[in-house]
């Protein structure tokens, strides 16, 4: 929907608030006009059943305000003596319009002091978890979000198994643009494969104030673009049609930001014409072979435990069986192989060719070499000609919503001939440290801005199923910030000595205490 459309999808709301609680504002003293203006009408409202001035906000809150409307219809009725279950019932199941039934057919009387305490323990409960939702709910979608480390993108920089604390907040909360959804839930409802939303209305994208931009070297977390998870809930076509905001999440380091010029070249990455430096805690791999002399025996059980190798080894396809392909290596840990007695050589698999699979898929590139390419900026033209126009092709269409027709040569958007475009949004290149395990930009292109959800910040818990017994947790990584200089450092330890002073003060306060009633 566009702002124009909610406007108007705004105003009706209140024109259907008015119709049917003039009469009850009237009953409570206040003027019938009162409940005609909006947001003040919600303000008085708050006055009428008792409740706090605050409480107004929470209403115009995307997927909060679809628990609060529920507790504003039935606190309404209470105010109006309306406190029965069935009461309680048919406000709820009537979508609140069994307010309009109160307010012309009742005789209405306002109790102003009534007792806002629950009248029972079930209702105590009702409440207490409606409010502890609420609060989760307003943390996870504006602060922070707990996030699991699905695949071996970034393997060394995160493992699979890490599970995160992902800040909204550095690049700035995205309000929900799916405005009816299950909260605190993405794309499908938990141990179904039902949808957790529904795709009408959609709110305009807006984000709020951040505390920093997006860096080269960030590892992020955003909406995937290109979302082809069509198992859940399509199985007629390859791509399922959703929100932005519920495609599915991934985390990547981003390497070029809006403007940059990125190339590849055997691996390396290039931003205007330079290396990009990473910081020291990120750990790209790549794939190698490794020859043996087929005489020397090697403990590669011992050797791989020592070179903490995770992501998967086997024998080439060749007669001798005498080369190891090596998945996922450091540049440290190949130099390390090549020193052991046995191996005669170590050397990193560059992709040569071409990949028909490499964004823009025009057969010109591979994943080691690619490029150069424009990031695109806000703000920013670039010349449109058929050569160029499949860089930008789904940027134009889909990620900016234009109509975009071609005909021979001639570039139309909107149904006018356009030779060149202007950038609405920033974009992003996302690329996986595993980076012959990665599917990321290099295979379906730029990441919008509107598709960025928020930076990795924390490691609360590392999880490894490989592991046994009390080895299944990491414990070195447990509580360790993902970014920030020099390797990562554990404070599981402080956790544990704050935790246990915590307690130790809370028994001695209580001891204290008592002394005192003695």
């Amino acid at each position: 929907m566009t702002l124009y459309l909610w406007f108007v999808f705004f105003l009706a709301v209140q024109v259907i608030h008015f119709i049917g609680t003039w009469k009850l504002y009237e009953a409570a003293g206040r003027k019938s006009w009162e409940a005609a203006i909006p947001v003040y009408n919600a303000i008085i409202l708050m006055k009428i059943i008792g409740r706090p001035t605050w409480w107004t906000i929470l209403l115009f809150i995307p997927i909060i305000n679809l628990i609060m409307f529920p507790v504003i219809w039935i606190e309404t009725l209470r105010s109006f003596g309306k406190k029965s279950t069935l009461d309680t019932v048919l406000g709820l199941v009537t979508f609140g319009f069994y307010i309009y039934y109160v307010n012309y057919t009742q005789k209405l009387v306002h109790n102003p002091n009534r007792s806002l305490v629950p009248e029972s323990k079930t209702a105590d409960t009702v409440s207490s978890l409606l409010f502890a939702i609420i609060v989760a709910t307003l943390v996870h979608t504006y602060i922070v979000q707990p996030y699991t480390i699905p695949t071996s993108s970034l393997e060394k920089s995160l493992l699979i198994g890490d599970f995160l604390f992902v800040s909204k907040l550095n690049y700035g909360p995205r309000v929900p643009m799916t405005t009816v959804a299950l909260p605190m839930v993405h794309d499908s409802i938990p141990m179904t494969k039902q949808k957790s939303y529904l795709k009408w209305p959609q709110l305009p994208y807006f984000r709020l104030p951040a505390f920093e931009q997006i860096k080269r070297t960030d590892i992020v977390v955003f909406n995937w673009p290109m979302d082809t998870v069509y198992k859940f809930f399509d199985t007629s076509g390859r791509r399922a049609d959703k929100p932005i905001d519920k495609k599915s999440n991934y985390v990547k380091r981003c390497v070029g930001i809006p403007g940059d010029s990125l190339a590849i070249k055997d691996g390396i990455v290039y931003i205007n014409g330079k290396v990009l430096v990473l910081p020291e805690r990120a750990k790209p791999q790549y794939s190698y072979a490794v020859a043996l002399d087929g005489k020397t025996p090697i403990d590669f059980e011992s050797l791989l435990r020592e070179l903490d190798i995770t992501d998967g080894t086997g024998f080439k396809d060749d007669v001798k069986k005498d080369t190891l392909y090596f998945r996922a290596l450091t540049e440290a840990s190949a130099a390390r192989l090549r020193n052991v007695p046995g191996i005669t050589y170590v050397k990193r698999e560059i992709a040569r060719g071409v990949d028909p699979g490499i964004f823009p898929q025009l057969d010109n590139w591979n994943a080691d070499n690619f490029g150069p390419i424009y990031i695109p900026q806000k703000g920013k033209t670039v010349a449109l000609t058929t050569k160029s126009l499949p860089f930008y092709k789904a940027i134009i269409k889909e990620y900016e919503g234009n109509d975009l027709q071609v005909n021979g040569s001639e570039i139309s958007i909107n149904g006018k001939v356009a030779t060149t475009y202007t950038f609405k949004q920033d974009y992003y290149w996302m690329m996986g440290d595993n980076r012959h395990n990665s599917e990321d930009s290099r295979y379906w292109g730029y990441v919008p801005e509107n598709h960025i959800v928020g930076k990795p910040v924390f490691i609360w818990m590392s999880w490894d199923t490989n592991g046994k017994g009390i080895n299944k947790v990491r414990w070195d990584r447990v509580f360790t910030t993902v970014n920030g200089d020099g390797q990562p450092q554990s404070y599981f330890k402080y956790f544990l000595f704050a935790l246990a002073a915590f307690f130790i003060g809370e028994y001695f306060w209580k001891k204290r205490k008592e002394k005192k009633n003695l």
